[in-house]
């Protein structure tokens, strides 16, 4: 019982303990995935603006491995933004899509093997307090996002493993705040992969409608 009591009075620090910045940077990450999951374009603004914020917090927090991570999350916003708008503006078709099974093999073969790498490099050079699930979380992150700005369904089903390996992490070294941001995104991960696959059926019937009022 005092061994809970402690865990909570903990988390109820790290709050009170939170920047005006993180907090922001917190919202608006969870914004993101709102409006991801709405197949909204202007998730990706709200992405670019809370990895500006992370960015330079972890930089200023000496951690710049993750202050690099957040750069590259900014060069994907803009990614992400330029492709959907496109395909608002009728310029290019990026409707939401699937891939085989062989192509999710790869993928998560490729992962593996870079995450084992990358965990030896943070476990021999960096000495990292849990190099392998740090390296995971990083490295399928960076992957899937991809997935993500093409719209590809499964980029969801990837983000519960990820989201899932994040919160272990983030337990082991004690960001309880963090948990908490990412158990939300845990949630809003089933709700964007049922939400897609319920505008994917609104897509595909679309052109249908299209040819129908088009034709002579």
């Amino acid at each position: 019982m005092l061994a809970n009591d402690n865990l909570i009075q903990t988390v109820i620090d790290s709050f009170l303990a939170l920047s005006g910045w993180e907090t922001v940077a917190a919202g608006l990450g969870i914004l993101y995935v709102i409006l991801a999951a709405k197949e909204s374009v202007w998730c990706w603004p709200a992405a670019f603006a809370s990895t500006v914020i992370y960015t330079v917090l972890f930089w200023e927090g000496q951690l710049p491995m993750q202050a690099l991570l957040n750069f590259y999350y900014m060069a994907m916003a803009v990614y992400g933004f330029m492709l959907w708008r496109r395909h608002d503006d009728k310029k290019d078709d990026l409707a939401i899509s699937t891939r085989p099974t062989r192509f999710h093999i790869r993928l998560i073969a490729a992962g593996a093997v870079l995450s084992v790498l990358t965990g030896l490099y943070l476990e021999n050079v960096v000495q990292s307090r849990l190099p392998y699930l740090d390296a995971f979380v990083t490295v399928f992150s960076v992957m899937n996002t991809v997935l993500m700005a093409r719209k590809i369904l499964e980029n969801w089903l990837y983000w519960l493993v990820i989201d899932t390996a994040a919160i272990a992490l983030y337990w082991q070294t004690g960001y309880y705040v963090t948990i908490v941001m990412f158990a939300v995104y845990l949630v809003l991960a089933v709700v964007g992969y049922f939400n897609w696959i319920k505008l994917r059926r609104e897509e595909s019937k679309a052109p249908a409608s299209g040819n129908q009022n088009t034709a002579p």
